[in-house]
C-alpha cells in the first residue's frame, strides 16, 4: 500500500481527448487521476487537442492545449502561427472545440502524417507556439515536480520540458504503434525517427503488459530497463449490478461487441462469426454498442448489409456511444462478449470491464490479450483475423453455459484480485515515488 505524503509532490497527467469520443486512454488516465487523488496526490489531468469523453465524472481541467483547431490551423495557414494570445485563447476554448469536433473533420493521410510529424518535432514543428505556451503555462501555474504523458506522439515537448521545468517526464504507452501503422510513407519513417529521438530523453515508460513493453521497446529502441509495467484497473464494484444479473438469469445466447465499429476493431470480423454462428443456434443473438465515426460509416453499412443478406437483421441490436448507465443496461443483456481486433491492442480496458461483468470472452491471440486470458482463465482465444476460428470459439461457449459461466467467474475473480483501480492507482504511485526520488539523488 502506497503511503499518502504530508505533503504531496504535484503531478501533472497529459491527456489526449478524442473528438467527442469515448475513448479507452482518456477512460484510463481519467481514472488514474482519480485513483491517484484518493491516495493523496496533487493529480493535474491536463488535456490536449479537444476535451475527454469519459463515463464517469470528467477531472480534467477546463482548459485545453494544442486545442485541435489551432494546431491545424497552425498546420495549414503560416499566418496562424504568429497569433496574438487573446485570438488563441478564442480558437481554445474548451466549447467551441466541442462543437466542431462534433463535425467528425476530415484530414486526408497525406496532411495527418504532415501534422504528426510536425507535432513530434515541437520546437522545430510548426506548432512551435504551442509548445512554448504549454511549457510557460506548467512553469509558471501549475509548478508541476513530475509530468506523465499519455502516450509518445504527444512528446514533442518534451525536450523544451525538461530544460525549462527540470523535473522527471513519464511516458504511458497505450497505442503508440496502432496510430503509427496508420501513416503512409515517407511520414511514417520520419515519425518513429523523431519518435525514436524523443524517447532518448524521457525519463521513463510505462505499460500494462510484458508483451507491449517489449513491443515499443524494441521499436522505440529502448532499453527493457526504463519500463514500468503497472496493471489496467477498473472500479470492479461498479460492474456488480451487471455480475449479479447474469448470474440470476437462465443462460442466454447473446453475443455482445463494445468497442469502436471500425475495422481496426474487427467489427466485420465479429459479424462473419455471427453470421456462421446463427447457422448452427437459432437462438442466438448479436448486441453491438460502441463509437462509430464518419469515416467507418459506409464500412459500418455494408456490414449491416451482410446482416440483412443474411436474414438476421431481427437478430441484431445496436447502439451508437452508449453513456455510462446506457453501456451498463447493454452488458447486462449479453452472455459472451468478443471484440475480434485485427491491431495489436496494447491495453484491453473493454475485456476488463466484460470479465468484471463476470462474462466469458472470445478475442484473437495477439497483443496483450494472451496475457489477459492466460492469466485469468477468463475466455478463450481464437486466431487473429479468422472469423471462422472465432465463431467456432463462441459456438464452444453457447453449446455448454456451464463452461461458460465457469470463465465468467475465473475472469471476475482475477479482476478482482488483480486489475481493481486502487491497485493500478498504488502501482502507479509507486512508479512516480521512484522517479522523484532517483531526481532528487541524481
Amino acid at each position: 500500500m502506497v503511503n499518502r505524503v504530508k505533503s504531496p509532490p504535484k503531478i501533472v497527467y497529459i491527456t489526449a481527448g478524442a473528438g467527442g469520443m469515448y475513448c479507452g486512454s482518456c477512460l484510463r488516465d481519467n481514472a488514474l487521476a482519480a485513483g491517484l487523488t484518493r491516495l493523496g496526490w496533487d493529480v493535474t489531468l491536463l488535456p490536449l487537442y479537444t476535451p475527454i469523453r469519459v463515463d464517469e465524472e470528467d477531472r480534467s481541467v477546463d482548459q485545453i492545449f494544442f486545442g485541435g483547431i489551432n494546431v491545424f490551423l497552425q498546420q495549414k495557414i503560416p499566418l496562424f502561427r504568429h497569433l496574438p494570445a487573446f485570438l488563441d485563447r478564442w480558437l481554445d476554448n474548451p466549447r467551441l472545440i466541442k462543437r466542431v469536433a462534433s463535425g467528425a473533420l476530415s484530414v486526408s493521410a497525406k496532411e495527418l502524417g504532415s501534422m504528426t510529424l510536425s507535432m513530434v518535432k515541437g520546437e522545430d514543428g510548426f506548432q512551435r507556439k504551442e509548445v512554448a505556451r504549454l511549457v510557460h503555462w506548467l512553469k509558471e501555474v501549475a509548478k508541476p515536480d513530475l509530468i506523465c504523458l499519455t502516450n509518445l506522439l504527444v512528446g514533442g515537448s518534451i525536450p523544451a520540458l525538461k530544460r525549462e521545468l527540470g523535473v522527471p517526464v513519464l511516458v504511458t504507452l497505450q497505442g503508440d504503434d496502432v496510430f503509427l501503422d496508420e501513416l503512409i510513407e515517407p511520414w511514417k519513417s520520419l515519425v518513429l525517427t523523431e519518435m525514436r529521438r524523443l524517447a532518448q530523453e524521457a525519463d521513463g515508460f510505462i505499460t500494462f503488459s510484458a508483451f507491449y513493453r517489449d513491443h515499443m521497446s524494441a521499436i522505440l529502441g529502448v532499453p527493457a530497463e526504463k519500463f514500468h509495467l503497472t496493471p489496467l484497473g477498473v472500479t470492479v464494484s461498479e460492474f456488480d449490478a451487471v455480475y449479479e444479473a447474469s448470474k440470476s438469469r437462465a443462460p442466454g445466447k447473446v453475443i455482445g461487441y463494445f468497442a469502436r465499429l471500425a475495422p481496426e476493431k474487427g467489427f466485420d470480423l465479429a459479424v462473419g462469426a455471427f453470421i456462421e454462428v446463427a447457422k448452427k443456434h437459432p437462438g442466438a443473438r448479436f448486441h453491438v454498442g460502441g463509437w462509430l465515426s464518419e469515416k467507418d460509416r459506409a464500412f459500418y453499412e455494408a456490414q449491416i448489409a451482410r446482416l440483412v443478406a443474411a436474414g438476421l437483421s431481427d437478430r441484431f441490436r445496436h447502439i451508437e456511444a452508449p453513456d455510462g448507465p446506457t453501456k451498463m443496461a447493454f452488458l447486462k443483456d449479453i452472455d459472451i462478449f468478443t471484440v475480434p481486433a485485427r491491431f495489436i491492442e496494447p491495453k484491453g480496458l473493454y475485456l476488463l470491464e466484460a470479465m468484471a461483468c463476470g462474462l466469458p470472452c472470445v478475442v484473437p491471440s495477439r497483443g496483450a490479450f494472451p496475457e489477459m486470458i492466460l492469466a485469468s482463465g477468463g475466455g478463450l482465444l481464437c486466431k487473429p483475423e479468422d472469423p471462422a476460428d472465432l465463431a467456432l470459439k463462441l459456438g464452444e461457449l453457447l453449446d455448454d453455459p456451464a463452461a461458460a459461466a465457469g470463465l465468467g467467474e475465473k475472469g471476475r475473480a482475477w479482476v478482482e484480485q488483480e486489475n481493481d483501480r486502487s491497485g493500478m492507482a498504488e502501482a502507479t504511485a509507486r512508479v512516480y515515488e521512484t522517479a522523484l526520488a532517483e531526481k532528487q539523488q541524481g
